[in-house]
């Protein structure tokens, strides 16, 4: 799949989403057939481009792939990311995020190049999605920032456009809500950077094509504020929460899940994560409110890198109900013999 520059026709270009368990599967927009080049030049300061908060809100969900071979690593060489991936993904939590409404933000100031809208937002799972027809970005915009430099924004919501053809914009200024259009199966903004028409990599604009570095800073051109919500994580937790049933990820995915209460048929703890790496254990423990295990699960380590991956665990409701109080669940990630990412959520019944 590829996203190439939107052109005055039309939007052209691709984005893929990841949609099941499995490796790395989320997919948009692949970097152009002229390589990157390593840049020793000035480009826009980047402001972060969604209105949401890194960790509460969103999460960044693939890098630039900067292998150029058949295998994919992002700037810090690792697997956030995949084969051909040309762009930067920033995906909401779920589609009832989405339908609440998330703008999208101009970058950088500059001027309104190209866009598109009128793809329909659907996912491109879903048995009745049309053809995409070369319109894998779905309803986007690029802003020309002068001096060759470009910012694309794809997978728009249909009719959310605030800007036309020609507008002058600002850093910071909405011009769009994130959407579904387009080759994504979950809500996100994928961000491509281009000057002079080449792909760049926006958190390692002067490192040479086809390099990475495992302690590379990445704040490249991003402003520092935006270097500082984006900076490198070793995975991350998407949801988390208390449910009354088993979840699938397609309930998750939707967002509307029933919380349990006093006389629910069980009580289960769910987690989405994201950008797993192969040898992962998952742990997850429910304690009651006097501080007992609850009961807990530990998942086999993961035979690959996971672009998500759902985890639950829980017990049936005893005869009489659960005693009121706060129960709360832990989520663990240990990668190497060493905690990678932790996170504890609570629920009242």
């Amino acid at each position: 799949m590829k996203i190439a520059p939107l052109l005055l026709a039309g939007l052209i270009g691709g984005c893929a989403p990841a949609g099941d368990s499995s490796a790395q599967a989320v997919k948009t927009p692949s970097r152009p057939a002229t390589a990157e080049r390593a840049l020793a030049i000035e480009g826009p300061r980047l402001a972060f481009p969604v209105a949401c908060d890194i960790g509460k809100t969103c999460e960044v969900q693939n890098f630039v792939d900067r292998d150029p071979g058949p295998g994919a690593e992002d700037y810090r060489c690792g697997s956030q990311t995949y084969q051909d991936h040309g762009g930067v993904d920033i995906r909401l939590r779920d589609m009832a995020a989405q339908a609440a409404g998330v703008n999208v933000l101009a970058a950088a100031p500059g001027r309104v190049a190209r866009l598109r809208d009128g793809v329909a937002d659907i996912s491109v799972k879903a048995p009745e999605a049309p053809p995409l027809a070369g319109q894998d970005c779905g309803n986007g915009v690029v802003i020309d920032h002068g001096d060759g430099w470009e910012t694309q924004y794809c997978h728009l919501a249909r009719g959310s456009i605030m800007v036309k053809q020609g507008d002058q914009v600002a850093a910071g200024r909405p011009i769009a809500r994130i959407g579904l259009s387009g080759n994504t199966e979950y809500p996100h903004l994928h961000l491509s950077v281009r000057n002079a028409g080449s792909m760049v990599d926006p958190f390692a604009p002067d490192m040479a094509a086809g390099t990475c570095a495992a302690g590379a800073p990445g704040d490249g051109l991003w402003a520092p504020e935006a270097a500082k919500a984006m900076a490198y994580k070793p995975g991350a937790v998407l949801n988390a929460g208390f449910a009354a049933t088993p979840l699938t990820m397609e309930a998750i995915e939707a967002g509307h899940i029933n919380a349990p209460m006093l006389q629910s048929p069980m009580l289960i703890a769910y987690v989405r994560a994201i950008n797993l790496q192969g040898g992962d254990i998952q742990k997850l423990v429910i304690t009651a409110p006097d501080g007992a295990v609850l009961t807990e699960a530990t998942q086999p380590a993961l035979d690959r890198a996971k672009a998500q991956y759902m985890f639950f665990t829980g017990k049936r409701t005893p005869a009489g109900g659960w005693k009121p109080g706060s129960y709360s669940a832990t989520y663990s990630v240990e990668r190497a013999g060493k905690a990678a990412i932790t996170q504890t959520f609570a629920i009242t019944l």
